[in-house]
């Protein structure tokens, strides 16, 4: 009995955690950042106890390394392509959460600043 809801205890605690771990790390996604890693550790703790969570991880796991053998074969303009596109995206990220968070008129005001 006591080992049951030791199992199940286990079971709640690792599952609150990782929802948790992936929580956080799907709010970061959107900022520069580590948000898809830590979404991957959150996925980890899940694949502690989940089976469906291991699976998940490693189907994901593939896939990145699929991405980085691809990547690693194209030539370097392929490369540099790609690094400009992913600066862009993240740099039209950062813009649209700031223009969202302050707000437009407080953006002209802090680049008036800047320019000064």
């Amino acid at each position: 009995m006591i080992e049951k809801v030791h199992r199940i205890t286990k079971k709640i605690v690792i599952a609150i955690a990782g929802g948790v771990i992936v929580a956080g790390g799907l709010a970061l996604v959107p900022l520069p950042g580590p948000g898809w890693l830590i979404v991957l550790a959150g996925l980890g703790v899940w694949a502690i106890e989940f089976h469906w969570a291991r699976r998940l991880l490693t189907f994901t796991r593939a896939q990145l390394h699929r991405w980085w053998q691809w990547i690693g074969r194209q030539p370097w303009w392929m490369k540099a392509l790609v690094g400009l596109a992913t600066a862009a995206l993240v740099a039209g990220i950062v813009a649209l959460s700031l223009w969202v968070g302050l707000g437009r008129d407080r953006l002209s005001q802090i680049w008036e600043y800047l320019r000064q």
